[in-house]
């Protein structure tokens, strides 16, 4: 009678896992995709796992460079403040009009060529716009290959870095449309934007950037030296859609300092005022 029972049970069993799909495998084993439950009020699939806790990263990427982080920057805006018109002149500007407290780095020359700056910027994710002069770069075009990779912007700062209300109009032009075609060469990239060295410019200098392609003049608001900024209003403070300057600069230029601590001192400033910083070429 046992025996008849024990046998009846063993075939009620493998009648019942035959109609429900369910196999033998062990407990620890990994289901088969089909047989994995479809999720209900009273069986809950299993919570994906969390995302990367952004800000987290973000505060300990700052955190390495001694840094509080930067607000995160607001959308760009839907249209340019800076266009140039079709046929018109290049516009000149040393700030932008906006009401978010955004200020735009913009860094000159690229005489120094520190791999730390690279590393900090890959970090940090500081947008900066970077106005090259070919006689500061040719000796190490590929410097500034993974700073273009991360999305920093690419502006034109004239071949030889000369006076230029010193010179003729012919030979503005070939500063500035020389130094696109080096740029486009070197980079793949064609600038938009130009800077004339040490700020000075005159008309000539506007009809030979619209000749050569360029759609704005950018000059600045403050320049960041080592650890101060110097400003161009009275109130000795930032102010929305300023343009900020500094340069690509080390030790010997520095007083000892690095390329790195002087950024780590301008990103301080601005955090310390409530600002961020924002894409230039968002804005222009």
């Amino acid at each position: 009678m046992k025996k008849t029972i024990a046998l009846w049970a063993a075939l009620t069993a493998v009648a019942l896992f035959a109609a429900t799909g369910c196999t033998t495998a062990d407990a620890d084993s990994p289901a088969p995709a089909a047989s994995t439950p479809t999720p209900s009020a009273g069986n809950k699939a299993p919570e994906a796992p969390n995302a990367p806790d952004t800000a987290a990263a973000r505060a300990a990427a700052y955190r390495k460079w001694g840094l509080k982080p930067l607000a995160e920057p607001p959308a760009p805006p839907a249209k340019k403040p800076v266009t140039r018109t079709a046929g018109g002149p290049v516009p000149v500007v040393s700030d932008i009009e906006t009401d978010q407290k955004v200020v735009f780095i913009t860094i000159d020359d690229g005489a120094e060529k520190d791999p730390e700056f690279v590393a900090m910027m890959k970090d940090l994710k500081v947008p900066v716009t970077m106005f090259l002069t070919d006689a500061a770069i040719r000796a190490d075009y590929d410097y500034f290959e993974p700073l273009l990779a991360q999305g920093h912007g690419l502006a034109n700062h004239t071949l030889t870095h000369p006076n230029l209300r010193t010179l003729s109009p012919d030979a503005q032009r070939r500063e500035i449309c020389g130094q696109q075609e080096r740029l486009a060469k070197e980079y793949g990239i064609r600038p938009r934007l130009f800077r004339p060295p040490y700020g000075n410019w005159n008309e000539a200098t506007r009809a030979a950037a619209k000749e050569c392609g360029v759609d704005a003049i950018v000059l600045w608001r403050e320049s960041m030296q080592i650890q101060n900024m110097q400003y161009q209003r009275g109130d000795r403070k930032l102010h929305p859609g300023d343009v900020v300057l500094a340069h690509f600069r080390g030790p010997s230029e520095l007083k000892g300092r690095t390329m790195t601590q002087m950024m780590a001192n301008l990103l301080r400033h601005i955090e310390e005022q409530g600002f961020t910083v924002a894409r230039l070429e968002d804005y222009v």
